[in-house]
């Protein structure tokens, strides 16, 4: 079972969701989520360190999911940024698979489970 942050009781996650569409490789499809990840967690240790704080002693949980389009993927961005979850869309540099500045993956949190499960709770895992 998740352990949730001891000051506030609520579990955190992080979640990031590539387009399916693109086909990546597994080792391609890893490093997209990771970038995505890493710049969360830094965003988050310096805008919300309260909530990176509970991210991090709750084991920090990351769930990896996946949309068929970029279309899917703007659309849960724009849910997220309404619902005031902290988001970033990751654009490959083009060096390997996809053209430069591709949108590979949408990477939200870290954020309360509740909160981010009203975007994407419906999805499958990648």
């Amino acid at each position: 079972m998740p352990r949730k942050s001891v000051a506030s009781g609520v579990e955190y996650k992080m979640v990031i969701v590539l387009r399916g569409e693109l086909r990546l490789t597994a080792g391609k499809a890893a490093v997209q989520v990771a970038h995505a990840a890493v710049i969360l967690a830094e965003e988050a240790r310096n805008r919300s360190p309260e909530a990176y704080r509970a991210w991090s002693a709750g084991g920090q949980k990351k769930i990896a999911l996946s949309v068929p389009t970029l279309l899917e993927l703007e659309t849960l961005a724009r849910k997220a940024r309404s619902l005031g979850i902290s988001w970033v869309l990751v654009e490959d540099a083009g060096f390997t698979e996809v053209p430069p500045g591709t949108k590979t993956c949408l990477g939200l949190g870290p954020a309360p489970v509740a909160e981010i499960d009203a975007v994407t709770g419906g999805l499958p895992l990648l």
